[in-house]
């Protein structure tokens, strides 16, 4: 039975290699694909997963795979929430499949981050942090993907921290997304009136209202941080998301400050590092 078990599995794993494959990564900001070493990337305000997926499957036939990564609450093929994204249809797996004669995989970004980092870092203990448009996490814990009872665990951006006066697009008004995501930092500017300014531009700034919004930033990045580690103690803490990756000093002052925020024991000899993937997300759909 093992051997018969095993040739298939071998069987199983050609016939995949040999798919057309079509890999999709969708966040609050930008939307990427590639399908036959074919990249394409757009703002995801001008594509919407449905139409833009729609798209290529009646242009391309012969796509018998898609793999999506996707930034928002995912359980069993279906989209629960997406606090970032508008999405027309929330049962995309059922849909395609049926419409299309395809296999189709969805699964939550930053798990998919997390199923790159793990092939890349033989580790069985891994907490991931993302910032960039929101902020999200995903952690492996004695090489179990923590994932809860509908697949939404470890959405470290949707608890408390300070109170707004506006609301996240989860509908709720203090969490940590509002002032350590992007679009929280929009929300801000728009809310001081101040203008268009990157986190660069804020650390750097005189006015007490953009110092405000770095501060904030920072700690609320800081108690994400520490709130992983405290809760789940991993062995590695990885840093990702486009905002790290444009402000890389973010690292050096999560490793001087963790220890003020999170339970001491819990931050021996942890190790602290950036992704070195660029597009991790991307990457774990290919392994969809």
């Amino acid at each position: 039975i093992c051997v018969v078990i095993f040739l298939l599995k071998k069987v199983l794993r050609g016939i995949l290699r040999f798919m057309n494959k079509l890999f999709i990564d969708i966040g609050g900001t930008k939307l990427r694909s590639e399908n036959k070493n074919k990249k394409e990337e757009y703002l995801t305000k001008d594509k919407e997963l449905i139409s833009f997926l729609e798209e290529k499957l009646k242009k391309d036939r012969n796509i018998d795979f898609v793999g999506i990564s996707f930034a928002g609450q995912v359980c069993n093929g279906t989209i629960l929430s997406s606090p970032n994204i508008v999405v027309k249809k929330k049962n995309i797996k059922e849909y395609f499949e049926k419409k299309y004669n395809i296999i189709l995989k969805i699964e939550n970004d930053l798990n998919c981050a997390l199923f790159a980092e793990m092939k890349n870092i033989k580790e069985k203990n891994i907490a991931l942090l993302s910032v960039g448009s929101g902020v999200g996490s995903a952690v492996l814990d004695n090489k179990r993907v923590i994932r809860g009872e509908q697949n939404i665990a470890c959405e470290i951006g949707h608890i408390p921290f300070k109170k707004a006066p506006f609301l996240c697009g989860c509908g709720k008004d203090n969490c940590i997304e509002i002032y350590s995501g992007g679009e929280g930092i929009k929300k801000w500017l728009d809310y001081y009136k101040l203008p268009k300014m990157d986190l660069s531009s804020l650390r750097k700034s005189r006015d007490k209202n953009a110092i405000k919004i770095y501060n904030n930033f920072i700690e609320g990045v800081l108690r994400a941080s520490a709130s992983l580690v405290t809760l789940f103690n991993p062995k590695i803490l990885i840093l990702g998301g486009g905002i790290i990756k444009s402000n890389p000093y973010i690292l050096d002052i999560i490793k001087n400050d963790l220890n003020k925020f999170a339970l001491k024991q819990s931050c021996i000899n942890l190790k602290i590092l950036i992704s070195k993937f660029e597009n991790a997300s991307l990457e774990g759909a290919k392994l969809l």
